[in-house]
């Protein structure tokens, strides 16, 4: 059974709100959701909702969407990255967008959406990205809100299909609230309008955003060879005299 994902929710400090987009996710089988604040979700959700059709409450993550219209903008050594589950850059510019796609090391490259991009895609960088496992996000709540961004969605997502072929794609809401939410099948039709085939828009919400999810926890233990953990024995004990483990 596929699980099926959105990789981006926007976070509010209304807890009710935030409450209702949760559980509205949860109603409609996304069984993870990633709300862009370092805080634990348990501080901000007493309990989380059961996903429909599954035993188990739905799966929060943390996520930072860095919007880059300079180069100094994204820090790849920044302590405060490490505290977020997913990285993701919004690049405004060409370069940048090059940039992200050849050198940062990030999980998403958001498309912009909301207005038409000041530039065309080519192939060499956004085949680089799909080489080095980065994927492209396209949001579509912002279609739902305004007839003009809904010219602009369709515009630059056609535009990135035509160059990556539906490769690497995740459809996500970057919804603010529980009405601009969609179920994965009517999604699945968004992605068809974009330019997805019909298996590349169901892998668009979820194989994909799993991949998404692999990548990050590669990113964080130097490509899946290295994990490192905090001990918990006491400094400065023998290590003899140490808790063994089984």
């Amino acid at each position: 059974m596929s699980v099926f994902m959105d990789l981006n929710l926007s976070f509010t400090a209304d807890k009710r709100v935030l409450q209702s987009l949760v559980e509205t996710a949860a109603h409609l089988c996304l069984c993870l959701q990633e709300i862009p604040t370092p805080t634990p979700i348990n501080k901000l959700i007493d309990r989380l909702p059961i996903v429909q059709g599954r035993s188990r409450p739905i799966r929060v993550l943390n996520r930072l969407t860095v919007v880059m219209s300079d180069s100094s903008h994204f820090r790849p050594n920044a302590v405060e990255y490490r505290s977020f589950d997913l990285l993701a850059v919004r690049p405004t510019t060409e370069k940048l967008f090059h940039a992200a796609c050849m050198l940062y090391d990030v999980d998403i490259i958001c498309i912009c959406v909301t207005e038409k991009l000041p530039f065309f895609f080519k192939r060499a960088p956004v085949s680089g990205a799909v080489d080095r496992g980065v994927a492209f996000e396209v949001s579509y709540s912002a279609a739902i809100r305004d007839a003009s961004m809904r010219r602009y969605t369709i515009a630059n997502a056609l535009s990135l299909m035509d160059t990556c072929k539906g490769k690497n794609v995740i459809l996500s809401s970057a919804a603010e609230k529980a009405l601009e939410l969609r179920g994965p099948y009517d999604i699945t039709n968004l992605g068809l309008l974009f330019g997805l085939s019909d298996g590349d828009a169901k892998e668009a919400v979820s194989s994909t955003c799993r991949s998404v999810l692999l990548h990050a926890e590669s990113r964080k233990t130097a490509s899946g060879v290295i994990y490192t953990v905090k001990s918990s024995s006491e400094p400065g004990t023998p290590a003899a005299k140490r808790a063994k483990t089984t």
